[in-house]
């Protein structure tokens, strides 16, 4: 009763319409179908011949069940109008639904959230476990043009340095074309008899 009192005048009087709606529909169903079951029954022979009461009680069965028909719609009705009104102003149990389903939602972004996180760190480990090996095999095979700029020309002085060293004795050592030249010159030397050797 609390409920009722708290709410507006004309939704009490529409509340109370659908009360009485639903009360004069199922007793118009309970009226019709005693009167059908009355109608049933075998009565004494009057003034009226049996072929002509037979008709009038088929004929008073047929309205009367169409007066069940029709209260039955009437109540279908009737209970799609309350759907509605409480669709319309049920406000606590609307926003009890949408609040059930926004902890619903944020419980499934916060286990979306979880098994984000996770996949992060495994791909992080498994990440840094190939950058690891990776990095540790290329520098045990690292080439002079993996080399840094200054490695690389240190080593070309180096090279250039040695090679200059191994050009120097060659070229300090005689020809060979002017070893069998020696023993002429000591022959004409010879030949002009003896006596020092003039030196030019």
């Amino acid at each position: 009763m609390a409920q009722k009192r708290a709410l507006p005048q004309s939704k009490e009087t529409l509340l109370q319409s659908y009360h009485k709606q639903l009360k004069d529909d199922i007793k118009s169903m309970m009226d019709n179908f005693t009167e059908i079951i009355k109608t049933a029954k075998i009565e004494d022979e009057t003034q009226v011949s049996r072929a002509t009461q037979g008709k009038q009680d088929n004929y008073e069965m047929h309205v009367r069940a169409s007066n069940i028909v029709r209260a039955g719609e009437s109540l279908m009705k009737l209970v799609s109008d309350l759907k509605q009104f409480l669709i319309l102003n049920d406000f606590p149990s609307v926003n009890q639904a949408i609040d059930q389903r926004n902890q619903q939602f944020r419980a499934l972004q916060e286990e979306c959230d979880r098994k984000l996180t996770a996949l992060r760190d495994e791909v992080s480990i498994d990440l840094y476990q190939l950058e690891e090996a990776y990095y540790s095999s290329s520098s045990s095979l690292r080439e002079d043009n993996d080399l840094p700029l200054c490695e690389v020309y240190r080593r070309l002085d180096l090279d250039t340095d040695a090679a200059d060293g191994l050009v120097a004795p060659l070229r300090a050592s005689p020809e060979p074309s002017a070893g069998p030249l020696q023993p002429a010159a000591r022959a004409h030397s010879h030949a002009s008899g003896p006596g020092p050797t003039e030196h030019a």
